[in-house]
Protein backbone atom coordinates (compact mmCIF):
# COMPACT_ATOMS: atom_id res chain seq x y z
CA UNK A 1 0.00 0.00 0.00
CA UNK A 2 2.71 2.10 1.24
CA UNK A 3 5.06 1.12 -1.91
CA UNK A 4 1.44 2.18 -4.16
CA UNK A 5 0.70 5.91 -2.66
CA UNK A 6 4.58 6.56 -3.21
CA UNK A 7 4.43 5.63 -6.90
CA UNK A 8 1.33 7.63 -7.51
CA UNK A 9 2.96 10.17 -5.55
CA UNK A 10 5.81 10.34 -7.78
CA UNK A 11 3.88 10.10 -11.14
CA UNK A 12 1.56 13.23 -10.18
CA UNK A 13 4.41 15.24 -8.86
CA UNK A 14 6.25 14.62 -12.27
CA UNK A 15 3.66 15.81 -14.04
CA UNK A 16 3.31 18.74 -11.77
CA UNK A 17 6.51 19.80 -12.17
CA UNK A 18 6.30 19.19 -16.05
CA UNK A 19 3.85 21.84 -15.91
CA UNK A 20 6.25 24.64 -13.90
CA UNK A 21 9.01 23.53 -16.33
CA UNK A 22 7.44 24.49 -18.67
CA UNK A 23 5.82 27.92 -17.98
CA UNK A 24 9.39 29.09 -16.07
CA UNK A 25 7.42 32.15 -15.78
CA UNK A 26 5.44 31.00 -12.40
CA UNK A 27 8.88 31.30 -10.73
CA UNK A 28 9.78 34.37 -12.22
CA UNK A 29 6.61 35.86 -11.30
CA UNK A 30 6.78 34.81 -7.77
CA UNK A 31 10.49 36.53 -6.71
CA UNK A 32 9.82 39.89 -8.61
CA UNK A 33 7.70 40.94 -5.54
CA UNK A 34 10.69 39.64 -3.00
CA UNK A 35 13.34 40.96 -5.07
CA UNK A 36 11.70 44.56 -6.16
CA UNK A 37 10.91 44.67 -1.55
CA UNK A 38 14.83 43.63 -1.39
CA UNK A 39 16.35 46.06 -3.65
CA UNK A 40 13.71 49.02 -2.18
CA UNK A 41 14.46 48.14 1.35
CA UNK A 42 18.27 47.84 1.06
CA UNK A 43 19.06 50.66 -1.45
CA UNK A 44 15.84 53.33 -0.64
CA UNK A 45 14.96 52.84 2.73
CA UNK A 46 18.01 50.80 4.39
CA UNK A 47 20.11 54.35 5.32
CA UNK A 48 17.33 55.78 7.32
CA UNK A 49 16.76 52.14 9.23
CA UNK A 50 18.19 51.75 12.74
CA UNK A 51 18.08 47.86 13.21
CA UNK A 52 21.08 47.87 16.86
CA UNK A 53 23.07 45.98 15.22
CA UNK A 54 26.50 46.06 12.90
CA UNK A 55 25.77 44.38 10.16
CA UNK A 56 24.73 45.04 6.67
CA UNK A 57 20.67 45.93 6.53
CA UNK A 58 20.43 43.51 3.45
CA UNK A 59 21.65 40.75 6.08
CA UNK A 60 19.41 41.69 9.01
CA UNK A 61 16.36 41.97 5.60
CA UNK A 62 16.69 38.90 4.05
CA UNK A 63 15.51 36.35 6.10
CA UNK A 64 12.10 38.17 5.98
CA UNK A 65 11.94 38.68 2.76
CA UNK A 66 12.47 34.63 2.11
CA UNK A 67 9.46 34.71 4.09
CA UNK A 68 7.79 36.65 1.43
CA UNK A 69 8.76 34.75 -1.41
CA UNK A 70 7.08 31.50 0.39
CA UNK A 71 4.11 32.81 1.01
CA UNK A 72 3.76 34.51 -2.86
CA UNK A 73 4.95 31.54 -4.27
CA UNK A 74 2.04 28.95 -2.41
CA UNK A 75 -0.30 31.13 -4.20
CA UNK A 76 0.22 28.81 -7.25
CA UNK A 77 -0.43 26.18 -5.71
CA UNK A 78 -4.25 26.96 -4.49
CA UNK A 79 -4.67 28.31 -8.16
CA UNK A 80 -3.63 25.39 -9.73
CA UNK A 81 -5.35 23.03 -6.94
CA UNK A 82 -8.71 25.09 -8.28
CA UNK A 83 -7.89 24.62 -11.71
CA UNK A 84 -7.55 21.33 -12.13
CA UNK A 85 -11.04 20.76 -9.42
CA UNK A 86 -12.52 23.03 -12.26
CA UNK A 87 -11.48 21.09 -15.48
CA UNK A 88 -12.40 17.14 -14.02
CA UNK A 89 -8.74 16.25 -13.41
CA UNK A 90 -9.82 15.12 -9.97
CA UNK A 91 -12.94 13.10 -11.21
CA UNK A 92 -10.92 11.49 -13.93
CA UNK A 93 -8.21 10.21 -10.89
CA UNK A 94 -10.85 9.25 -9.30
CA UNK A 95 -11.66 6.69 -11.43
CA UNK A 96 -8.20 5.35 -12.31
CA UNK A 97 -6.72 2.95 -9.85
CA UNK A 98 -4.81 5.63 -8.20
CA UNK A 99 -4.38 6.65 -4.02
CA UNK A 100 -6.46 9.50 -3.38
CA UNK A 101 -4.33 11.31 -1.25
CA UNK A 102 -1.47 11.31 -4.27
CA UNK A 103 -3.12 14.40 -5.97
CA UNK A 104 -2.72 16.31 -2.98
CA UNK A 105 0.30 15.59 -2.62
CA UNK A 106 1.64 15.88 -5.85
CA UNK A 107 0.73 19.96 -5.42
CA UNK A 108 2.39 19.92 -2.14
CA UNK A 109 5.91 18.55 -3.44
CA UNK A 110 5.70 20.47 -6.33
CA UNK A 111 4.63 23.24 -4.27
CA UNK A 112 8.11 22.41 -2.34
CA UNK A 113 10.32 22.72 -5.05
CA UNK A 114 8.88 25.87 -6.88
CA UNK A 115 9.60 27.67 -3.82
CA UNK A 116 12.80 26.50 -2.81
CA UNK A 117 13.72 27.26 -6.57
CA UNK A 118 12.41 30.88 -5.79
CA UNK A 119 14.57 30.96 -2.17
CA UNK A 120 17.68 30.15 -4.25
CA UNK A 121 17.13 33.03 -6.72
CA UNK A 122 16.41 35.44 -4.11
CA UNK A 123 19.45 34.57 -2.24
CA UNK A 124 21.43 34.46 -5.08
CA UNK A 125 20.16 38.53 -5.35
CA UNK A 126 21.16 38.85 -2.05
CA UNK A 127 24.66 37.64 -2.39
CA UNK A 128 25.02 40.06 -5.43
CA UNK A 129 23.74 42.90 -3.01
CA UNK A 130 26.64 42.06 -0.83
CA UNK A 131 24.47 39.46 1.55
CA UNK A 132 27.77 37.61 3.54
CA UNK A 133 27.41 34.94 6.43
CA UNK A 134 30.35 32.68 7.80
CA UNK A 135 27.16 29.64 8.36
CA UNK A 136 28.40 26.37 7.87
CA UNK A 137 26.55 23.72 5.92
CA UNK A 138 24.48 22.10 8.94
CA UNK A 139 23.67 25.53 9.80
CA UNK A 140 22.56 25.98 6.01
CA UNK A 141 20.84 22.87 6.35
CA UNK A 142 19.41 24.10 9.38
CA UNK A 143 18.10 27.06 7.65
CA UNK A 144 16.16 25.06 4.77
CA UNK A 145 14.52 22.66 7.58
CA UNK A 146 13.14 25.72 8.76
CA UNK A 147 11.86 26.87 5.24
CA UNK A 148 10.69 23.59 4.14
CA UNK A 149 8.35 23.29 7.00
CA UNK A 150 7.14 27.18 6.52
CA UNK A 151 6.09 26.30 3.14
CA UNK A 152 4.93 22.93 3.71
CA UNK A 153 2.17 24.85 6.41
CA UNK A 154 1.36 27.45 4.08
CA UNK A 155 0.92 25.07 1.13
CA UNK A 156 -1.58 23.35 3.39
CA UNK A 157 -3.32 26.45 3.96
CA UNK A 158 -2.97 26.91 -0.18
CA UNK A 159 -4.54 23.39 -0.37
CA UNK A 160 -8.06 24.34 1.83
CA UNK A 161 -8.09 27.62 -0.13
CA UNK A 162 -8.24 25.74 -3.72
CA UNK A 163 -10.47 23.01 -2.50
CA UNK A 164 -12.84 25.58 -1.28
CA UNK A 165 -12.13 28.54 -3.63
CA UNK A 166 -15.11 29.77 -5.69
CA UNK A 167 -13.33 31.77 -8.12
CA UNK A 168 -9.54 32.06 -9.51
CA UNK A 169 -9.11 35.20 -7.68
CA UNK A 170 -10.35 33.58 -4.72
CA UNK A 171 -8.34 30.57 -4.76
CA UNK A 172 -5.26 32.97 -4.81
CA UNK A 173 -6.40 35.76 -2.72
CA UNK A 174 -5.53 33.84 0.50
CA UNK A 175 -2.32 34.38 0.28
CA UNK A 176 -2.12 38.16 0.39
CA UNK A 177 -2.60 38.47 4.61
CA UNK A 178 0.34 35.77 4.55
CA UNK A 179 2.67 38.37 2.68
CA UNK A 180 1.65 41.24 4.61
CA UNK A 181 2.37 39.55 8.02
CA UNK A 182 5.92 39.92 7.63
CA UNK A 183 5.64 43.69 7.49
CA UNK A 184 4.08 43.59 10.96
CA UNK A 185 6.93 41.42 12.55
CA UNK A 186 10.74 41.81 13.52
CA UNK A 187 11.05 41.65 9.58
CA UNK A 188 11.99 44.70 8.53
CA UNK A 189 13.00 46.74 11.90
CA UNK A 190 13.10 45.91 15.21
CA UNK A 191 9.76 45.12 17.14
CA UNK A 192 11.01 47.88 20.23
CA UNK A 193 10.75 50.81 17.78
CA UNK A 194 6.97 50.16 17.06
CA UNK A 195 4.06 51.31 18.96
CA UNK A 196 3.00 49.37 22.06
CA UNK A 197 -0.20 47.25 20.61
CA UNK A 198 1.61 46.97 17.32
CA UNK A 199 4.77 45.64 18.72
CA UNK A 200 3.06 43.60 21.41
CA UNK A 201 1.11 41.84 18.08
CA UNK A 202 4.96 41.61 15.99
CA UNK A 203 6.25 39.83 18.97
CA UNK A 204 3.71 37.18 19.66
CA UNK A 205 3.10 36.18 15.75
CA UNK A 206 4.61 33.61 14.46
CA UNK A 207 6.94 35.12 11.59
CA UNK A 208 9.30 37.22 14.48
CA UNK A 209 10.07 33.88 15.87
CA UNK A 210 10.97 32.32 12.56
CA UNK A 211 12.47 35.38 11.10
CA UNK A 212 14.37 35.76 14.45
CA UNK A 213 16.17 31.89 14.41
CA UNK A 214 16.95 32.07 10.55
CA UNK A 215 18.34 35.92 11.62
CA UNK A 216 20.57 34.70 14.51
CA UNK A 217 21.78 31.53 12.39
CA UNK A 218 22.97 33.06 9.66
CA UNK A 219 24.70 36.02 11.98
CA UNK A 220 26.47 32.77 13.73
CA UNK A 221 24.52 34.31 16.98
CA UNK A 222 23.12 32.68 19.73
CA UNK A 223 19.29 31.76 18.80
CA UNK A 224 18.18 31.49 22.50
CA UNK A 225 14.86 30.36 23.06
CA UNK A 226 13.09 31.50 19.53
CA UNK A 227 13.85 28.76 18.19
CA UNK A 228 11.78 26.47 20.09
CA UNK A 229 8.82 29.25 19.58
CA UNK A 230 9.84 28.95 16.05
CA UNK A 231 9.22 24.60 15.52
CA UNK A 232 6.16 25.19 18.01
CA UNK A 233 4.35 27.13 16.06
CA UNK A 234 5.75 25.76 12.66
CA UNK A 235 4.62 22.17 14.07
CA UNK A 236 1.35 23.70 14.76
CA UNK A 237 0.43 25.47 11.72
CA UNK A 238 1.36 22.38 9.94
CA UNK A 239 -0.94 19.35 11.58
CA UNK A 240 -3.54 22.20 11.81
CA UNK A 241 -3.49 23.12 8.16
CA UNK A 242 -2.83 19.18 7.25
CA UNK A 243 -5.80 18.28 9.02
CA UNK A 244 -7.98 20.87 7.73
CA UNK A 245 -7.01 20.25 4.22
CA UNK A 246 -7.60 16.66 4.75
CA UNK A 247 -11.13 17.11 5.84
CA UNK A 248 -11.94 19.60 3.29
CA UNK A 249 -10.52 16.86 0.39
CA UNK A 250 -12.45 14.14 1.81
CA UNK A 251 -16.17 16.48 2.07
CA UNK A 252 -15.07 17.33 -1.59
CA UNK A 253 -14.39 14.13 -3.28
CA UNK A 254 -17.27 12.66 -1.29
Amino acid sequence: MTTHVLGDTGVLTARSLRHILRSPDTIITTVVTPIALLLLFVYVFGGAIKTGSDASYVNYLLPGILLITIASGVAYTAYRLFLDLQGGIFERFQSMPIARSSVLWAHVLTSLAANLASVAVVIGVALIMGFRTGASLAVWLGVAGILILFTLALTWLAVIAGLSAKTVDGASAFSYPLIFLPFISSAFVPTNSMPGPVAWFAEHQPVTSIVNTIRALLAQEPVGSAIWTALAWLAGMLVVAYALAIAVYRRRIS
